[in-house]
């Protein structure tokens, strides 16, 4: 049996095949299109799943909303604040996603008959927002779980919990439409000045603020006995207006006006990211407590856009409301296109579970010809080489303090590189972080990176008991190994790590272990291969990604590269700077 699941009309649109309840391939447009969290119908993933597969062979197309229970829960949100709420129906009005998702299943049919004319189209099955983020369940390492999902909406709601067990999930609770954390968080997100789907950047700003405002703060989002919560609408005008005037007087009298976007960060703003992680984390763990009481697993799956909260995903485990908890790497809506296939097969057709999620390599992968080409056609020299002879020099060039770019093998799903698509470096030299934020990533200086550590030797450099191979748990460092890893560590002495196992990545662990055999540590820095950009695909991309930062090196399949023509840079600089104003219309 073939499902593939499909999401467009809204942000991180992408694809997902998944054969004999088995996921073969998850594409996301933004890695082709370069556009970050796109809305678009995902005709170049299509295109390049389909290049030897005919859409006729597919038994069913699944979606990850149902547009009818979204339409439901709109007029209800329209007719309930009446004359002002007519602004919800405006496309503006959302911070996240376009008004055209309620028509989801015409836009879907016209791509589909678009891009495969003449061929005869398979049903079209909608999945409820929240069951397809819930049937992640399904590729996780438990037998029993209760599964937490919070996001900025669904179709019905914003935080919902489900239990399962063996191939049975169900559904025990929702909180109401607008008692949203992940909208609150975004749009204070926004309130201080970044761009939605920059909530991490908010997390990490939070490390560097005080308490002064988190008393404040718990009067915006209110805790509720038995697990629930409710945001105060004296604050906020967004079930009214959405994001076009989200915020009543109260709360910019509360909290400040909002900072333009490249105004400089003051220590008033960091207070205020403080108090909205502080309560992030207070909401997540009241309603994780509330649900660990109420069901009676030990286990704990985590999905939903706030799941990307790693902090707060970490409390949990550190506070022992939980003994195991497992958060995939597509937690956000990356993970719809999959979650609404696992659903349809698993839940509705009651096929047995097939797998579990060991790793995130389902993207594409380029073959030896394509990188040498792509090297040839910007002018760089380079040199093939065997493996061990290449993992022995980058080794000793991140010994070094050289800044690699890693792109190997099928790309990662969801947000974060996790040894596929990276940039490395050794976290030995604190000054590190301030040259990739600087002159690769060009971001704020406060930006954190994370520790990708060898599986075997995770417990010993961090308080960990679990694996953590998606870079979804931010946990201490051990004091007597901070001073081994200055660089990978934040302000709070916290780290977003990743476990490295053999059998996952086996070349990404043994880059480590060579690299651990010259230095005595076996962690690296490991950041995403982009530039103010989606996270790179092709080796085109990666190459033009280099050309245009200061990394040192670039290492492509076994293709090992150093040289920076100053025509190859200043080729890259012009080609991407054109592209970007025909894409921004010149902004």
């Amino acid at each position: 049996m073939r499902l593939l699941g499909l999401s467009a009309e809204t942000h991180d649109s992408g694809i997902a095949l998944l054969e004999d309840g088995r996921p073969t391939d998850i594409l996301e447009e933004e890695r082709l299109n370069r556009e970050k969290h796109t809305c678009e119908f995902p005709k170049l993933s299509l295109a390049a799943l389909f290049d030897e597969r005919r859409i006729d062979d597919i038994d069913a197309v699944t979606t990850c909303w149902d547009p009818s229970l979204l339409r439901r829960s709109l007029i209800s949100a329209v007719c309930g604040n009446l004359p002002g709420s007519l602004a919800l129906m405006m496309p503006a009005s959302h911070p996240t996603q376009y008004s055209g998702i309620v028509f989801l299943n015409y836009w879907l049919r016209k791509g589909l008959r678009r891009q495969f004319p003449g061929q005869d189209l398979p049903p079209l099955i909608n999945v409820t927002h929240h069951d397809a983020h819930a049937a992640i369940y399904f590729v996780s390492p438990f037998q029993d779980a209760t599964i937490i999902v919070m996001d900025g909406y669904g179709d019905e709601s914003a935080t919902s919990v489900y239990t399962a067990n063996g191939n049975r999930l169900e559904r025990q609770w929702q909180g109401r439409f607008f008692d949203s954390l992940g909208l609150v968080y975004t749009l204070i997100t926004r309130h201080l000045g970044f761009n939605i789907f920059e909530e991490g950047t908010v997390m990490a700003l939070a490390a560097c603020g005080r308490e002064t405002l988190v008393n404040d703060m718990r009067d915006i989002v209110r805790l509720v006995p038995q697990g629930s919560f409710s945001a105060n609408m004296s604050y906020f005008n967004y079930d009214r207006f959405g994001a076009m005037r989200p915020f009543k007087r109260k709360f910019i009298d509360a909290f400040g006006p909002a900072r333009k976007k490249g105004e400089p960060l003051t220590q008033h703003h960091m207070d205020l990211a403080r108090a909205l992680q502080t309560v992030a984390e207070e909401v997540v763990l009241h309603v994780a407590r509330a649900a660990r009481k109420s069901y009676p697993s030990e286990n704990l799956c985590l999905t939903g856009g706030v799941a990307l909260n790693c902090i707060a995903n970490a409390r949990i485990l550190h506070e022992d409301v939980f003994r195991h908890v497992w958060v995939p790497p597509c937690a956000s809506d990356t993970g719809g296109p999959l979650g609404s296939a696992l659903w349809h097969y698993h839940q509705t057709l009651q096929n047995p579970r097939r797998m579990e999620l060991t790793h995130a390599f389902y993207g594409l992968e380029y073959r030896p010809w394509k990188v040498r080409e792509a090297l040839e056609k910007a002018g760089l020299h380079f040199e093939e080489l065997d493996e061990g002879a290449l993992l022995s020099r980058v080794a000793q060039d991140l010994a070094n303090d050289r800044i690699i770019g890693w792109h190997q093998g099928r790309y990662e799903i969801g947000p974060r590189s996790l040894g596929n698509r990276s940039i490395l470096a050794s976290p030995l030299n604190p000054a590190i972080r301030e040259v990739i934020n600087a002159r690769v990533k060009f971001r704020e200086a406060f930006r954190p990176f994370a520790p990708s550590v060898m599986e075997e030797y995770a417990s010993d450099y961090f308080e960990l008991i679990d694996p953590s191979p998606f870079m979804t748990l931010a946990c201490n460092v051990r004091s007597q190994m901070a001073a081994q890893i200055p660089a990978a560590i934040h302000v709070d002495n916290t780290a977003r790590v990743q476990t490295v196992a053999r059998a996952t990545n086996p070349r990404y662990h043994a880059l480590i272990e060579a690299f651990r055999k010259i230095t005595g540590v076996p962690v690296l820095l490991n950041t995403s291969f982009n530039k103010q950009e989606p996270i790179v695909t092709t080796p085109e991309q990666a190459v033009s990604c280099f050309l245009r930062t200061e990394m040192n090196v670039l290492v492509m399949g076994d293709f090992y590269c150093s040289d920076r023509p100053k025509t190859a840079v200043e080729r890259a600089r012009a080609a991407f700077n054109i592209k970007e104003a025909n894409t921004l219309g010149g902004e």
